[in-house]
């Protein structure tokens, strides 16, 4: 019978890669420093440099940051804003938090279970009959391919 497998400590930090770090130095040791930008400190990659702004590839797109399945490639469309849109997330796994960070009110998202830092969602510019834009940073998700 195999042995469970068991956390690995080096320098206080978790090296299980299915164990979600608890600390920011452990996100720091998983996640490249631009991934950690992003993801942890709420950064956003410049618009039109991201893998995924063009992608037509069919899919499921997951948190770079823990794996959560968070929007499907069926919810992406061409908002021309520089970053990857979707019309709608999967249900319960992206969460909204006001953003008055630039001085303007927005709405941030997040992964639903590791509370990374996605992009934002923008309502009633009228893209798709669902009214609704999540505007993604590319680094902030992983394209796993139908």
């Amino acid at each position: 019978m195999p042995r469970p497998r068991r956390s690995t400590y080096r320098w206080g930090v978790s090296l299980d890669d299915n164990e979600l770090p608890r600390t920011e130095d452990e996100w720091r040791v998983r996640l490249t420093p631009e991934e950690f930008h992003v993801l942890r400190e709420a950064g956003t990659e410049r618009p039109w440099t991201g893998e995924y702004v063009d992608t037509k590839t069919q899919g499921v797109y997951h948190c770079r940051a823990c794996g959560l399945e968070l929007f499907s490639s069926d919810t992406k469309f061409d908002s021309h804003c520089g970053w990857p849109s979707f019309d709608d997330a999967i249900p319960g796994r992206v969460k909204e938090i006001e953003d008055r960070s630039l001085g303007m009110a927005r709405t941030e998202i997040r992964c639903a279970r590791c509370d990374s830092h996605l992009g934002h969602v923008f309502h009633g510019e009228g893209f798709t009959p669902k009214d609704t834009r999540h505007c993604v940073n590319s680094i902030s998700v992983r394209l796993e391919p139908r």
